[in-house]
């Protein structure tokens, strides 16, 4: 915010304070604390009790949330696509939205390191897999426990470090935080990993740079690539992720090498272009082939499928495939066919 701006909001702010009267020696403290969030473009928040008013929730209701969010959030699993079930926390309306208002007030206008492709505009699976196309070695490696290992002091210190008030900025962390850590399912948890991050990416792109090779890292997923990746480098990175409190998921860590298939984050960059691997390639085709052979309702009759959104789920598969493959002419026309028979035409 430019200077001009700054000094007409801390003067309205002064008026304020004088017409409440309070004592003339706590003024300049609390101009100071003005001017610090206004430079930042930052909402500026006394207390609890004025972050209420700001979000429109009542102060009583937020405070509940603040010392004590397990209440306010219902859990369930969604299965893995590498097996197993990941749970998700998933806030109730009003802490919800509490999150958004965080996250669109404070969070969303941050600075953030530009190998980060995850929760971004202009940024996705796509321009993360597009850094490593072609590239004779990718090393693919990832966290584990991503959001649960970033702890609530890191997200009390991000807020103070903004210039927030100690009791602001527990209380802004709480709002975000279960059990001491980031939830999955909380709004604000994508943003606030990204911008926690920053210091990890940038320690990770300064070394791969080193070795004359490229990293993204999409959400806990990290990519590297290169002519040449050497395999010491996975002891190097491991080292730096347990540094900055995580732990890699060893079970995940695949260094590729030649000819091999390379994928990253569900995108082959094997070749000139993305494409959608062959394997989940072959399984969509097939569905399509049954559905135009036998017909919808005997396909789901004969492969005894209990999706309710079959369809859906099928259209969706074509659009992920539509994402990496715009100009694929199968993709474009399965998806009018797909179309035409969820409305009936």
């Amino acid at each position: 915010m430019n200077s001009k701006k700054t000094e007409q909001v801390v003067n309205e702010w002064k008026f304020y304070f004088l017409d409440r009267g309070i004592s003339d020696h706590l003024i300049p403290q609390y101009l100071s604390y003005v001017e610090k969030l206004t430079n930042q473009q930052l909402p500026i928040i006394f207390e609890v009790e004025h972050l209420s008013v700001l979000i429109g929730i009542e102060y009583g209701e937020l405070n509940k949330m603040v010392h004590d969010s397990s209440k306010f959030y219902r859990e369930f699993e969604i299965p893995k696509r590498s097996g197993g079930k990941r749970c998700i926390s998933a806030p109730y309306p009003s802490l919800l939205m509490c999150q958004d208002w965080i996250y669109n007030n404070i969070l969303k206008s941050r600075n953030l390191h530009f190998c980060a492709h995850a929760y971004r505009t202009k940024k996705s699976i796509v321009t993360n897999a597009k850094k490593h196309l072609g590239k004779n070695a990718l090393l693919k490696m990832d966290m584990q426990d991503f959001f649960p290992s970033i702890p609530i002091n890191w997200i009390v210190n991000f807020f103070s470090g903004l210039g927030y008030s100690d009791n602001v900025a527990y209380s802004l962390a709480s709002l975000c935080c279960l059990n001491d850590g980031l939830p999955q399912g909380a709004s604000t948890s994508p943003a606030l990993s990204n911008i926690l991050l920053v210091s990890l990416d940038s320690r990770l792109y300064k070394l791969s740079k080193s070795y004359n090779i490229s990293y993204t890292r999409y959400a806990d997923d990290m990519a590297f690539s290169g002519d040449y990746v050497p395999h010491k480098i996975i002891e190097v990175i491991t080292d730096i992720i347990y540094d900055f409190g995580f732990k890699v998921n060893e079970k995940k860590t695949k260094l590729i090498i030649g000819d091999k298939q390379k994928i990253v984050t569900g995108i082959s960059v094997q070749g000139e272009f993305l494409t959608l691997p062959r394997k989940t390639r072959r399984l969509i085709k097939q569905e399509i082939h049954y559905i135009n052979t036998f017909g919808l309702v005997s396909h789901i009759g004969k492969m005894k499928i209990r999706k309710p959104n079959y369809l859906l789920s099928l259209e969706g598969k074509l659009l992920f495939w539509r994402q990496i493959e715009p100009n694929n002419e199968y993709v474009l026309n399965n998806l009018e066919k797909i179309s035409s028979i969820k409305w009936g035409l």
